[in-house]
């Protein structure tokens, strides 16, 4: 949202193009739209309230949506990465790609998930 030109903008061009998927569930969906409605995003991406309303839904539209067939929580710090990891798990996703690399530590490795950050993911897709 905030940085049409990086390697998130790129990975979300990549989930349209269905070349990668886009995991979470409706827990995980509704925790993205309020994050990305903060003042703070809404002003560094310099996105009105529409805009910033047709790009989370331009982005959950991509989402495959996933099922929580068993609650993994606590795991984490954060309850927030709580519902990344539960939607990844639920998901069985490959990697969950994030700026937050270092909150994750090594428990996603537990359920054979990565923790990659979006270049590197950028990288993987294209070796």
């Amino acid at each position: 949202m905030r940085s049409p030109r990086s390697a998130s903008a790129a990975l979300l061009m990549a989930a349209r193009r269905s070349e990668v998927a886009i995991v979470a569930n409706v827990a995980l969906a509704l925790e993205y739209e309020a994050v990305c409605r903060l003042a703070e995003h809404k002003r560094a991406a310099g996105l009105t309230d529409d805009e910033v309303e047709t790009f989370v839904n331009a982005v959950v539209a991509m989402v495959e949506p996933v099922e929580t067939h068993y609650v993994w929580r606590p795991q984490l710090r954060d309850p927030g990465d709580e519902l990344v990891l539960e939607s990844a798990v639920n998901g069985h996703a490959e990697a969950i790609v994030t700026f937050n690399t270092r909150d994750f530590g090594v428990v996603p490795r537990r359920f054979g998930i990565a923790v990659l950050l979006p270049v590197e993911m950028l990288t993987r897709m294209r070796s």
